[in-house]
């Protein structure tokens, strides 16, 4: 039996991830899902990466969780490496799944091409609140491509503004390089988020992580919605002993 904190991507909430609960427990595990400060619908945007990692790390503290395994999606991966830095003792493997892992001193928006940047930078201008809305289009064909139409807008429905600060943020990653934690890569591999490529997910982003443990699973960035029977069954071998 493991306990897993499941920390959510871009435009999502702690509720992304309720099927994946679901099919972890059938199998006798503990999950967590947090929502991450300024995420969610009707909540105050106005937060910075250190505000976001900090919800994290008082809602595993206010639990009192220990021998966590700490699964970061997209976004939330940036998150799990300053969380593990603030309460590595509690924490017996980071998972990354299809999740950004920034080289020190650089940001989130330092690791998308230019024109993903661009379409960022003009939404949070027209947004009048410094979030960023996902287009539809972008999340049917590049998010969500492995599920149908009616799959795709009850997802979507879910979604909403991310803030862009912390995706702006520059994070100190020195302490986070040098901790011990076990740590795994889930790719999935239709993701099409980043471009395939240079600018992939795997093995760009994964190898950052020295030694780890890799597992992938088909799938595009959201199988959380489009098999979360599949990913649960991949996120306890992740994260195994």
């Amino acid at each position: 039996m493991s306990t897993f904190v499941l920390v959510h991507g871009s435009w999502h909430d702690g509720s992304a991830w309720q099927a994946v609960i679901d099919q972890l427990e059938a199998k006798g595990h503990h999950a967590f899902a947090p929502t991450i400060a300024g995420h969610g619908k009707g909540v105050n945007k106005n937060v910075n990466h250190a505000q976001c990692t900090q919800s994290i790390v008082d809602y595993i503290v206010s639990k009192d969780l220990n021998d966590i395994v700490l699964v970061g999606h997209s976004f939330g991966g940036t998150i799990i490496a300053k969380v593990a830095e603030a309460i590595s003792n509690r924490i017996r493997r980071l998972i990354f799944f299809n999740a950004f892992v920034l080289n020190d001193g650089e940001s989130l928006n330092d690791n998308t091409p230019p024109h993903s940047q661009a379409l960022s930078d003009q939404l949070a201008r027209q947004s009048g609140d410094h979030t960023v809305m996902l287009p539809f289009e972008i999340w049917r064909e590049a998010f969500i491509n492995d599920a149908d139409l009616e799959l795709a807008r009850s997802s979507y429905a879910q979604l909403s503004p991310e803030p862009y600060q912390p995706w702006l943020d520059k994070l100190d990653l020195k302490q986070f390089y040098s901790l011990p934690i076990p740590k795994s890569y889930l790719y999935c591999t239709e993701d099409n988020v980043l471009p395939q490529g240079d600018w992939g997910w795997h093995p760009r982003m994964s190898s950052r992580l020295g030694l780890f443990r890799f597992v992938q699973m088909p799938g595009s960035h959201e199988v959380m919605f489009s098999n979360p029977v599949g990913l649960a069954e991949k996120m306890i071998v992740a994260g195994r002993d």
